[in-house]
């Protein structure tokens, strides 16, 4: 038992090629793939993901089945992917070409249709991520933009931004302010 639990059935370095391999092809494949995957996991992309993650685990692990050989091949995995996310923070090129760059979807309150259509985005989708981000409608965006990792971020025009503590703040002053006016007003 023992045994079978420990013995990793091919080399190491076999199996850190093999992570690292199927890692950086998994990564081109999910960039070809486009943002709109990251956007919105719906069903299907789910459905994508839990497949994909299977099938390339025998090209990961090869005819291993061992706790060992899992692990050295879970701490590969991680250890690529944290020296290739420091090389993106270090390296603006390497972040260009691995995670591309932000897409103007909205420009001035009107939608982009043909930038849309290429992103393979819904405007369902996209009128929600309005509303989330405290729109009521494009009309009120100055740019809707989908970034590198696949967020939808939303920006308002400056009148149809929500109130914030320096907006709430400065109301306080003021009203303070005519308070006093209206107490020396009184006197």
């Amino acid at each position: 038992m023992w045994h079978d639990l420990m013995d990793v059935g091919i080399s190491y370095g076999e199996k850190a090629v093999r992570t690292v391999l199927v890692y950086l092809v998994v990564l081109v494949l999910l960039r070809l793939a486009g943002k709109r995957d990251m956007a919105q996991l719906n069903t299907f992309d789910l459905v994508v993901m839990l497949l994909l993650s299977n099938v390339v685990q025998n090209a990961i692990i090869g005819p291993d089945n061992s706790v060992t050989g899992a692990a050295f091949g879970a701490a590969v995995l991680i250890a690529v992917n944290a020296v290739l996310v420091r090389w993106m923070t270090v390296s603006e090129r390497v972040g260009r070409l691995l995670e591309g760059t932000p897409v103007t979807l909205a420009r001035d309150g009107a939608w982009l249709p043909a930038v849309i259509r290429r992103a393979g985005l819904r405007r369902a989708d996209l009128d929600v991520a309005v509303r989330r981000q405290g729109g009521d409608d494009v009309a009120e965006a100055a740019e809707v933009s989908l970034e590198p990792g696949g967020t939808l971020l939303v920006t308002l025009r400056d009148g149809d931004q929500a109130a914030d503590k320096n907006d709430v703040a400065a109301l306080r002053a003021e009203i303070a302010a005519l308070r006093r006016e209206l107490g020396r007003g009184a006197s």
